[in-house]
């Protein structure tokens, strides 16, 4: 479990993220497709980085984008830069939605190899090599979190040390002092089990509070 806390607010819905880009290549009949996917957090750093490949692969006949923006996609773009309209952006941008990743952007480069490949295989081109980019990236599910401060007796704690063990919890942060503190980040959908197993183990002697609220990366996904 990875605890990437990402602001003081909840999302309160689970939405996969990338935790490193990628870049994968595609070729259909000598034209060769790269695509270039990138973590973006605003339209801002979408076309920031669309122009960057641009200049990059400034010699290529077209770098076509798709990008999409919050944890329920609320902000969609697409270019087919060139391209007959709807072989590339929009396909490209199909790919993004239905992996599930949000904050996300993709370019795929073409450098033409002489042979036209028409309507249909301009959108399976395009289509596949969004797909190869991806799967050259590492992703995570974002979740919505609850951080939670659990203080017990010293006799108690290694109840509490083996229950985070058995849930593949740890804590953030810790005190020793007249008794333990610790710091816990979970996901809200394990937070009632969680306090009840707390609970039972030292016979009501742990005292838990929710000290806050965030969405973090719970877990990598291939």
């Amino acid at each position: 479990m990875q605890d990437i806390r990402t602001n003081n607010g909840s999302s309160k819905g689970n939405y996969r993220v990338l935790l490193s880009g990628g870049q994968g290549e595609y070729e259909e009949k000598k034209s060769r497709f790269i695509a270039t996917v990138k973590s973006v957090q605003s339209e801002e750093e979408a076309a920031a980085f669309i122009d960057e490949m641009k200049k990059k692969y400034w010699d290529a006949r077209h770098n076509c984008s798709a990008f999409c923006i919050g944890s329920a996609a609320e902000l969609t773009r697409c270019s087919d830069d060139g391209e007959p309209s709807g072989t590339a952006g929009r396909p490209m941008l199909e790919v993004l939605l239905g992996s599930g990743i949000r904050n996300v952007a993709v370019v795929v480069t073409r450098y033409f190899g002489g042979v036209l490949l028409g309507t249909g295989g301009l959108v399976r081109a395009y289509t596949q090599a969004v797909k190869e980019g991806l799967a050259a990236c590492k992703v995570g599910v974002m979740c919505a979190g609850a951080e939670l401060s659990v203080t017990v007796d010293y006799n108690d704690i290694s109840k509490v040390l083996y229950i985070l063990g058995q849930r593949g919890l740890k804590a953030s942060e810790s005190e020793y002092s007249e008794k333990v503190n610790l710091k816990i980040v979970l996901s809200v959908t394990e937070e009632e089990e969680f306090r009840a197993e707390l609970t039972e183990a030292t016979a009501g002697r742990v005292i838990i509070t929710k000290t806050g609220e965030y969405d973090f990366v719970q877990k990598s996904m291939g």
